[in-house]
């Protein structure tokens, strides 16, 4: 039997996670800065910095509309972002100067790719039962993760068959025109909708009271001592990813001098989607922060150990698991948000604990550059990363379990 509010549900989770995938060209930049690197003469440093401001853009576009995709939905926010996206794609087309791209790419497109996070997960976890937030926001989020696989090679055939600048414009029409289009089908569910789902028990009506928490706004959030434990852990974790990312290409040709580096740029594509679908639906069974503790684990060993890959295949391993472990985050920190703070105004408190994700964009690719242009080999940059990998779990051992309330907040 066709059940309505299944079919809606099902289709704004594909609406949502095919505009994660077109606002993905993140994941593929470290292919673009490769290409400034050799055809332009850009230094490692100046080829890093509009990923870098991009990432910031992201953070604070994604902080400061969270609030507005709260009260006038995600089709307006949607819009915008597709606008901002296609629009910074298309001046980046017009110049060669470092300093424009850094305000075209960085600033506008990083723009309209917080703008496109904010209208994906929230619209989509609401139309859904609370007992599915880490499968939801996994699969939503692997919409970006699984973006670089396209990316990847199509941005690299671009730039090498025909030049950066016809790359941008190419890239940029065609993300404008498709998120345009498929903005207009985001919606938030109705006032009080309930997601269809069997009659709960009565231990399953405290279950469910507690997956979503109090509803708690962004005045009460930023007082929580456990909110900003949550934003080191962030911050300090994805740098290591971040860091990976938007170097690979470049990793590749220094430690395996092999030009084929947008092929691990692939793979970490797949491994970073498929952690984000495994790491909701682990998160879902044994707990968000048991798993963040296993991720931030994983990925310091993999750093430790990435100096000592200097084959394709190793550095294949290397890579893959550090897209694994990277996607795993993105299922588990916007699932501990829902958890912890509620739904009602889940677009803004996510996009707060964000703010964390573009810190660590900034530390990582920038540390990496810098590292790099200083000493020529990345040796140092991965040990850094790694120590920050082991900070973020000892400030996950301070991290209340989620049964405990959070910080009440102050009568009003």
């Amino acid at each position: 039997m066709h059940d309505p509010l299944k079919a809606k549900a099902n289709g704004m989770l594909a609406v949502a996670t095919g505009i994660n995938f077109l606002a993905g060209l993140l994941y593929i930049w470290s292919v673009i800065a490769k290409g400034l690197v050799e055809k332009w003469g850009w230094t490692s440093t100046q080829a890093s910095l509009p990923y870098t401001i991009a990432l910031v853009s992201f953070v604070i576009t994604m902080a400061l509309t969270g609030p507005l995709q709260d009260k006038r939905g995600p089709r307006l926010t949607g819009t915008l972002s597709g606008l901002l996206m296609g629009l910074g794609l298309i001046l980046s087309s017009l110049t060669k100067d470092a300093t424009v791209m850094v305000l075209t790419f960085g600033v506008v497109t990083g723009a309209g790719i917080g703008l496109s996070n904010v209208s994906t997960s929230p619209p989509a976890v609401k139309w859904f039962p609370a007992r599915l937030k880490g499968v939801v926001t996994g699969v939503v989020a692997a919409g970006v993760g699984i973006a670089s696989a396209f990316y990847a090679p199509f941005t690299n055939f671009m730039i090498q068959s025909t030049s950066i600048n016809e790359t941008f414009l190419v890239l940029g029409i065609g993300i404008l025109v498709l998120v345009l289009v498929l903005a207009q089908f985001l919606k938030n569910p109705p006032a009080g909708y309930p997601p269809a789902a069997p009659a709960p028990t009565q231990a399953g009506q405290a279950a469910a009271k507690h997956a979503h928490g109090a509803d708690v706004d962004w005045k009460h959030l930023v007082r929580d001592l456990d909110f900003w434990r949550l934003w080191v852990m962030m911050a300090f974790s994805s740098a290591a990813g971040l860091m990976i990312i938007g170097h690979a290409a470049k990793i590749v040709k220094q430690q395996a001098h092999w030009d084929g580096g947008f092929l691990l740029v692939i793979l970490l594509a797949i491994f970073n989607a498929g952690g984000r679908i495994l790491g909701g639906w682990v998160s879902d069974r044994l707990g968000r922060i048991v798993l963040l503790r296993l991720v931030f684990l994983g990925l310091a060993a993999t750093m430790c150990v990435f100096p000592l890959l200097t084959t394709i295949g190793t550095l294949a391993v290397g890579t893959a698991l550090t897209g694994l472990f990277y996607g795993a985050l993105f299922a588990v920190f916007p699932s501990t948000v829902l958890e912890r703070y509620g739904v009602k105004n889940y677009g803004s408190n996510y996009g707060l604990l964000m703010t964390a994700w573009g810190t660590g964009g900034v530390i990582g690719p920038m540390v990496a550059a810098a590292v790099v242009d200083a000493s020529k080999t990345y040796f140092w940059a991965y040990y850094i990363a790694a120590a920050l990998c082991v900070v973020a779990i000892a400030v996950s051992l301070t991290v209340r379990r989620a049964k405990e309330p959070a910080s009440a907040p102050p009568a009003p």
